[in-house]
């Protein structure tokens, strides 16, 4: 096998890498193993970091369409099941931005999803052969 040396193709593979590194404190942007695991570890994070986005925005809009829902007399699961009930299919993501931007349209979802709620059940005689 003939002897490979790597010349240019180290080089630009390492330069690459400190550019990724850069601003990175003390030897993390100079030296190139402390950068490499600096940015490996960045990296994962970041990796991390964009799964965990889309749970705290959905919590974010959880709490903000709860806020909206009780300021009208009524509990978030109680809102969702009502509009599932509706078939108004709205995500959460649409909910809140009207809860925020437009409130006299939330107070019409959530007027819509009271009338679709079911009808509570009458309360339960006791049996007939109980006395009290």
């Amino acid at each position: 096998m003939p002897r490979v040396k790597r010349g240019n193709k180290r080089r630009g593979t390492r330069k690459k890498l400190l550019g990724l590194a850069k601003g990175y404190f003390l030897n993390k942007s100079k030296l190139y193993r402390a950068a490499k695991e600096a940015v490996d570890r960045a990296g994962n994070f970041a990796y991390v970091g964009r799964r965990r986005k889309k749970r705290d925005f959905r919590r974010l809009w959880i709490i903000r369409i709860n806020a909206a829902a009780r300021a009208h007399d009524m509990s978030y699961s109680q809102l969702i099941a009502g509009l599932k009930r509706a078939g108004v299919a709205l995500d959460r993501k649409s909910l809140a931005d009207i809860a925020v931007a437009d409130p006299a349209g939330f107070k019409a979802l959530v007027e819509s999803a009271r009338a679709a709620a079911p009808a509570a059940p009458p309360a339960a005689a006791p049996p007939a052969g109980a006395t009290a």
